[in-house]
């Protein structure tokens, strides 16, 4: 029986990067030969043991061969006679498809090449067993693009060719948000969304983001004039202020709308705002997104603007935008909804360093309505209805105060 350290956690070591979650191979192994050592079996579909003091998973090579068309899963051959070429064969990606032992490294996929010249490629037409693949591979781009790794040409290729067949329609709404999410607290989320849209898995997972490329905006405002360049710029910045994925997903979403303006009205795209809610509605449907992120995307989609003319807005006008994000149940919805603004405001070419004054002003605004409390109005007598009107109108005046006074 031999044991080899395997997956993430050699090319990590290799990287220089810390090693989080350690992964082993056992080759030349039964299941009895693991339960009669003191590991324990988890799950039923593949022969993974949990280490007796360590807790570390312990897998016995095996193969994989996907099952026949109108089948889901996968057939699983673990025998002893399974070696660690075989086993490393049905993985992914070169860099992900070495082994390690006291004896030094095995790489028999030229894993170590690609690690120095920096190249994301598939180990075999395995690949293709699984169309999550396609995904986690954008996500390794977003998460070494600042290392300088790109994608092999013939993967890329081969991607293409599974989108092409319709292999993404397998895949569930649960896995495809679930590589979704992680790719937003990647160091570039943005390059997880170009990946995809090279190959065109993009318009098949999330038509709504592939659709606002090519669409012109007005170049005044926007001088990288392209939407779907604007959206990944905003990515970027939202990924400068936050580690926050709801604030970046927000960032992500919150110009679905212009893709909605007809040709001929370009480059304007009055009333983008509203009209974006229903292709977030549709988006969230399809992906089972959480309600926290829901509900953020849609108030940056719907009041960003508002946002980016706060210092110009009437006094009812700011409390409305305050009352409507939630500001006033919870401060970090507001903190949260001023973040994805500010981010817009600086994703454009040559804004990149401004100032965002806006921001400060909208929390100057709300620390003064904020203070109003309904306690003095029960203690006047006010009762239902009459206290939220009371309170609506005290924040009003001490809003206005505070433009008066600002003016």
């Amino acid at each position: 029986m031999e044991i080899y350290l395997v997956g993430g956690a050699v090319r990590d070591q290799l990287l220089g990067y810390p090693v989080k979650d350690r992964d082993y191979v056992v080759v030349g192994a039964t299941v009895d030969d693991m339960l009669q050592q003191g590991y324990s079996q988890v799950g039923k579909d593949f022969p993974v043991f949990l280490h007796p003091q360590t807790k570390a998973e312990y897998a016995l090579a095996r193969t994989e061969r996907k099952l026949g068309v109108g089948y889901k899963g996968f057939e699983v051959y673990a025998t002893p006679d399974v070696s660690l070429v075989d086993d490393l064969r049905r993985r992914d990606l070169t860099i992900n498809a070495m082994a390690q032992n006291e004896d030094g490294l095995v790489d028999p996929y030229g894993g170590m090449r690609d690690l120095q010249a920096k190249v994301l490629r598939h180990v075999s037409v395995h690949f293709k067993e699984d169309p999550l693949r396609i995904l986690r591979l954008a996500r390794f781009a977003a998460r070494y693009a600042h290392l300088g790794f790109t994608v092999a040409s013939e993967t890329m290729s081969f991607m293409a060719e599974m989108v092409e067949s319709g292999e993404l329609s397998t895949l569930t709404a649960e896995r495809v948000w679930q590589e979704v999410s992680r790719s937003l607290a990647e160091p570039s989320p943005e390059v997880f969304f170009n990946v995809l849209r090279q190959c065109g898995a993009l318009a098949a997972i999330l038509p709504e983001i592939d659709a606002l490329f090519g669409v012109p905006q007005p170049e005044k405002h926007h001088p990288e004039i392209d939407t779907g360049l604007h959206t990944m710029m905003v990515l970027q910045q939202a990924v400068l202020l936050t580690d926050s994925p709801e604030v970046r997903f927000a960032a992500l979403t919150h110009d679905l709308g212009k893709a909605l303006t007809p040709a001929e009205s370009w480059p304007s795209h009055h009333g983008h705002e509203k009209k974006g809610l229903t292709a977030l509605k549709t988006l969230a449907a399809r992906v089972r997104l959480p309600n926290d992120f829901t509900e953020l995307a849609a108030k940056v989609m719907e009041f960003h603007g508002h946002a980016h003319r706060a210092l110009e807005l009437k006094a009812v006008t700011l409390l409305k935008v305050l009352e409507s994000i939630g500001a006033f149940r919870q401060t970090s919805k507001l903190d949260d909804f001023l973040l994805a603004c500010e981010a817009d405001s600086k994703g454009r070419l040559g804004y990149e360093t401004r100032e965002y004054p806006q921001a400060e002003w909208l929390r100057d605004v709300y620390r003064v309505a904020n203070n109003v409390s309904a306690k003095e109005f029960v203690e006047q007598g006010l009762k239902g209805k009459q206290i939220g009107e009371a309170i609506s109108r005290e924040r009003l005046r001490l809003i206005q105060a505070l433009k008066d006074q600002r003016a």
